[in-house]
């Protein structure tokens, strides 16, 4: 994410789908072929997944565009394997164009039958190939479609999409009505950006990609829509110097923690620690400072000299815990000011984030972080939960500019979006939904903050820092049950190997 950072391969790059059907020609023209060439290899990267799932019966099914085309080729390859397969067509008797009509041509010539969709042929098929409808819808499945895909989903048959789960919206992940959940998706040129984030996540399974050969030519014509990350987007942290001291490595305030909501922030200072950073501050209810204090002696606590607190540290979190009492406003209202009159860097959270939702019409932020869910996001701009997660990639943009911050939308397939671009985690863990994750996120950032990184590299590398520990803790002990406290030692482990 950082300005030195290496070429990107297309397995990093997300596309809307506007963007692949417009380019896609001329990137197979630069490479010398045409559009029915690249359905054919489509086809046939669909067929080697296939093998994959050693089924001897097979059941693909097809709508009217060139997703059908795709089908068709697949059912083509699979019969010459010698293998049993079955073509159901929505609607049998229309007529294809274009390369679909040439691929269902090439079927039929085959010995291949277009057959009417019956449920008997989901019960005998080993697995199902959904080529029903492609990138190219843009309003709701209709009937006839949403009755086999709800026969689809209720059947416990594995199902191998091709370029989208039938019915997800490309470009939000949204389903248009009934949608395929898919156990795989391969999907073909450039990855969706609909595919890796929010709900359009879990419908696409397993996501693969082809580029079909002509990724060079593609990357060359079209700016991504956003960038795919992970671990290994990121550089080396560098090396500490034999002779640095606490001060060199960061001075992080965290406030927060109203009474009887501690551990918020507890969490959240915890976890600036084993991230690097050299000192720690928590400025906190004064009914707070035992439970904080408790247990972890390194953390300081003071409820007392706030003005001196923020002039001491080199980067501010605010939000976990924080309330939204009186106390709590008058402590934001603080904060904010003076990072924004000093140009001190800070992460907004939780409560924060409501307090400055509140406010909307008099902060316009800089040097600044927010890390919203879908219900934040949504107070912050005047929408509910579902419309942000209906458009996530549109509101994590949006908050963003409203706000003159780096937005964190989080969730799966965490977004981040300073305004000028746009990065979306790649990992994703249902263990890391429980409550106080979100608060060792943000300490994680605060303390990437702290040490010197930049906005969009403190966010970006935080949250796959935490996903990625999500994954591992989940992996070691089961997805019920994490405690948000047991990422602490599993991040440490993974920003020293990055170091």
């Amino acid at each position: 994410m950082s300005e030195k950072e290496k070429p990107l391969k297309i397995e990093q790059l997300l596309f809307t789908a506007d963007q692949v059907r417009t380019y896609e020609a001329d990137a197979a023209k630069e490479n010398g072929c045409d559009l029915f060439i690249l359905m054919e290899r489509a086809g046939q990267s669909i067929y080697r997944h296939w093998q994959n799932f050693d089924a001897e019966n097979t059941l693909v099914l097809v709508g009217n565009g060139n997703n059908a085309g795709d089908g068709y080729i697949t059912a083509r390859l699979i019969k010459e394997a010698g293998f049993k397969v079955n073509v159901c067509a929505v609607e049998p008797s229309k007529e294809l164009k274009g390369d679909a009509a040439k691929a269902q041509r090439l079927w039929i010539d085959a010995g291949g039958e277009v057959i009417e969709f019956s449920e008997e042929y989901i019960i005998q098929a080993d697995v199902i190939v959904d080529a029903l409808l492609g990138t190219g819808l843009n309003g709701s499945v209709r009937d006839n479609y949403g009755a086999i895909i709800h026969k689809v989903n209720h059947c416990t048959k594995p199902v191998l999409s091709i370029d989208i789960p039938s019915g997800v919206d490309a470009d939000t992940g949204e389903p248009l009505g009934d949608a395929i959940q898919a156990t795989k998706t391969i999907t073909f040129v450039g990855i969706k950006q609909g595919l890796v984030t929010g709900i359009g996540k879990h419908y696409s399974g397993q996501l693969l990609l082809d580029d079909l050969g002509i990724s060079k030519a593609f990357i060359a014509l079209v700016s991504p829509a956003a960038e795919l990350i992970n671990l290994h987007s990121f550089g080396n942290l560098k090396a500490r110097k034999i002779n640095s001291h606490k001060g060199t490595h960061g001075k992080l305030l965290c406030v927060g923690g109203n009474q009887g909501t501690a551990g918020a922030i507890r969490l959240t200072s915890e976890a600036a620690l084993r991230t690097g950073a050299g000192m720690v501050r928590v400025y906190t209810h004064s009914g707070s400072i035992v439970p904080i204090s408790m247990g972890r002696p390194e953390i300081m606590v003071s409820s007392e000299n706030l003005s001196s607190a923020l002039e001491w540290a080199s980067s501010v979190v605010i939000g976990p815990g924080l309330g939204q009492d009186k106390w709590a406003e008058q402590t934001f209202i603080k904060v904010i000011n003076y990072c924004l009159a000093h140009k001190k860097p800070l992460v907004i959270d939780a409560d924060g984030l409501n307090l400055l939702a509140k406010n909307a019409s008099v902060y316009r932020l800089n040097n600044c972080i927010i890390t919203p869910h879908s219900g934040e996001a949504a107070r912050l701009m005047s929408r509910d939960a579902m419309a942000i997660e209906a458009n996530r990639y549109y509101y994590a943009h949006e908050c963003a500019k409203s706000y003159t911050a780096t937005c964190v939308l989080k969730g799966a397939g965490t977004i981040i979006d300073n305004t000028q671009k746009a990065w979306v985690c790649e990992n994703v863990n249902p263990a890391l939904a429980v409550g106080g994750s979100g608060d060792v996120l943000t300490g994680i950032i605060g303390a990437l903050l702290a040490q010197g990184l930049s906005l969009a590299d403190a966010a970006g590398f935080g949250v796959v820092l935490h996903a990625k520990a999500g994954d591992i803790a989940a992996e070691r002990d089961g997805e019920r049950g994490m405690l948000p406290s047991d990422l602490f030692t599993i991040v440490r482990e993974l920003i020293n190997k990055n170091s």
